[in-house]
């Protein structure tokens, strides 16, 4: 068992920065590759980033790429979402979501932490 806590989520203004963090306990923590999905209301949940178990590689969604950067520090079992230009349409709840293989797909992954609500408004 993975267990993620995400941290950082908050209300913030179009072309605003938010950090998000995702504490992780349990197993290992550098045998999972991380990623963050989103859901907003009356949507499904969709991809947003990932990263491999050392951080060598990463994956963004399109409507994210050159705004968002995912990063991970094995030794404090975290993972990172540092979220630049924020718009409106980022307005969400954020999920990190643990794997033990890289994917784009929530289907793919195997843990899911509880969510951080990121508000952006215009």
């Amino acid at each position: 068992q993975v267990q993620l806590v995400e941290s950082g989520g908050g209300l913030v203004q179009a072309g605003g920065s938010l950090r998000l963090s995702c504490a992780a306990s349990g197993r290992t923590f550098s045998d999972y590759a991380m990623g963050w999905f989103r859901q907003a209301p009356g949507k499904e949940r969709e991809f947003v980033a990932a990263i491999s178990w050392t951080g060598g590689n990463t994956y963004y969604a399109d409507s994210v790429k050159g705004r968002f950067t995912i990063s991970r520090d094995n030794a404090k079992n975290t993972v990172y979402l540092q979220m630049n230009s924020l718009k409106p349409e980022d307005t969400a709840v954020y999920y990190c979501a643990a794997s033990g293989r890289v994917g784009v797909g929530a289907d793919e992954y195997d843990y899911w932490g509880q969510g951080t609500q990121v508000t952006v408004s215009s």
